[in-house]
């Protein structure tokens, strides 16, 4: 059982890299960054909870009670991961698509940090190395045309989200850790399914508020928002079924490797062209990936 978090891990990455290929789609199409973040989470939330009550009476089983401790780093994770998710948006009407998701990638050491603060969870040297090499194949990889094009608004909003997805990531960590259960489906999925619900509260609230009309725009843009959902309830499980299992930053580190899923991605849908040296940097990321890996089993 302590590997079975690289495959959710894995998995997580890639699912959640073709998401964000169809959040991009649907900014693309007229909808605000929040209206494109709210979507994922509202098409998603019919389908993780209909998924949790089939796990649940198909198995004969009963949901634990969550203590004031659960849902106090659930309303920590899913506030933090809808910040991150508008930065995330934002960030794709300035730079291409891989170049987008490479600069929230800062998301791995800043984890580190976050996770050692509130939950006093550190990786091991091997672990932390891995780490640092594989941020240095980040680097590599914001650069295109053989220079690093960074501008102050784009740096701003990747490690904006980045500190953000740091939070999230450690917050569901420590809300998994919270449900009394040791089965390994039921508390990622238990989790989840509570953040979700959180979340469409937040931001249901925020655009009552602030952009009644963004509401409807996001309900008639039903048909990308049913792909959004299926994506996100897909990827946000394997994200939180890796965090019961692993420290967020070590699966933050591994998930890196979406950054090769969305150059792909970007590659096939955005018509978007790869250097030598974001090639070089692919490489290094991969012998990263390996390292930590090797590292943490």
């Amino acid at each position: 059982m302590d590997w079975l978090w690289i495959p959710f891990a894995l998995t997580a990455a890639l699912i959640q890299a073709m998401r964000f290929m169809v959040q991009k789609q649907m900014a693309q199409a007229g909808l605000t960054a929040t209206g494109a973040t709210w979507a994922r989470f509202l098409y998603s939330l019919p389908m993780i909870w209909a998924a949790l009550w089939l796990m649940v009476w198909m198995r004969g089983m009963e949901l634990p009670a969550l203590g004031d401790q659960f849902w106090l780093w659930a309303a920590i994770g899913g506030s933090s991961q809808i910040l991150a998710t508008v930065f995330t948006v934002m960030l794709f009407a300035r730079r291409n698509f891989a170049v987008g998701i490479t600069l929230r990638k800062s998301e791995v050491l800043l984890t580190v940090a976050v996770g050692w603060v509130l939950l006093g969870e550190v990786p091991g040297w091997g672990g932390f190395a891995a780490m640092v090499v594989g941020m240095v194949a980040i680097l590599m990889l914001s650069g295109t045309g053989g220079r690093l094009r960074l501008d102050l608004p784009s740096a701003t909003l990747g490690l904006g989200a980045g500190l953000f997805f740091a939070f999230s990531g450690v917050g569901y960590r420590a809300a998994t850790l919270e449900v009394a259960s040791d089965d390994v489906l039921l508390r990622p999925a238990l989790a989840l399914g509570c953040v979700v619900i959180l979340q469409n509260l937040l931001m249901l609230g925020w655009l009552g508020v602030r952009d009644r009309g963004e509401i409807t725009r996001v309900l008639a843009a039903w048909r990308p928002g049913l792909a959004v959902g299926i994506t996100s309830f897909g990827g946000s499980f394997c994200w939180f079924a890796a965090f019961a299992l692993q420290t967020a930053s070590v699966v933050f580190a591994l998930g890196q490797v979406e950054v090769l899923f969305s150059m792909v991605i970007g590659a096939r849908v955005f018509s978007e062209r790869l250097s030598g040296r974001e090639l070089a940097g692919i490489a290094l990321l991969i012998v990263s990936v390996i390292a930590l890996v090797a590292a943490t089993n």
